[in-house]
């Protein structure tokens, strides 16, 4: 009995010096002391690190494309509204035009229909200086040759010459007659007669002057042609 108390007593003295072995060994060697387990945490900590990573790239790209989408439909509205400001141009444009055409054609119109207006009624007012016309130059014709020195002939006959001047600087003038040929946009033909002077559709007798305001007729002459 005695020699198995010191068997177990020197066992229990070489665990005991074994496990001083192992705790020197570890704490000169902590690093082979280290076990599986915080590896395996480090790789959970960095493939969440690379995960986060990889969300926040998914993350600014989704903004980017966002980004991008917000540009493309700024720059459409931007686009649509300019289309429609310059439609707006376009035809406050084209209405401005039109009125200024309508314009120019009222002004026109207007300044044609005064010009005939005034030549209307100048024509209205020759045709009734005509006639007095008419009468100073039978009254002429009708005095004697002894007569014309008379002061009250001389007075009549330049009374005459003045009308006849402010006429023609109105652009009054007579129609040529006698000896011209018969046309019927200037003469009125009133009989027919023989003559050896002129041939045959000449005006051979004015018996009654016609007259010209500028390019229109105011007065056919009255006329005899050579048949």
């Amino acid at each position: 009995m005695a020699e198995q108390k010191e068997m177990e007593a020197m066992e229990s003295q070489e665990t005991e010096h074994m496990e001083t072995e192992e705790e020197k060994d570890a704490s000169a060697n902590p690093e082979e002391c280290e076990t599986d387990v915080p590896a395996e945490a480090e790789e959970t900590e960095e493939s969440s690190e690379v995960s986060s990573e990889e969300e926040e790239e998914e993350g600014e790209e989704q903004l980017s494309e966002e980004g991008q989408e917000e540009e493309k439909k700024g720059f459409f509205r931007k686009k649509e509204k300019k289309s429609k400001q310059e439609e707006k141009i376009a035809e406050l444009t084209d209405r401005v035009q039109r009125q200024m055409a309508e314009f120019d054609n009222f002004r026109k119109r207007t300044e044609k229909e005064k010009t005939q207006m005034f030549e209307v009624g100048a024509k209205s007012v020759i045709e009734k200086i005509l006639p007095v016309v008419d009468n100073f130059e039978r009254g002429l014709s009708a005095v004697p040759e002894e007569s014309k020195d008379d002061p009250f002939v001389q007075g009549m006959d330049k009374i005459y010459k003045q009308l006849m001047t402010e006429l023609e600087s109105l652009e009054v003038k007579p129609i040529e007659a006698v000896g011209a040929e018969f046309n019927p946009e200037f003469h009125n033909a009133v009989m027919q007669v023989e003559s050896e002077e002129y041939e045959s559709g000449f005006v051979a007798q004015e018996l009654q002057k016609g007259y010209m305001y500028r390019e229109s007729v105011v007065r056919h002459s009255m006329v005899a042609v050579v048949q």
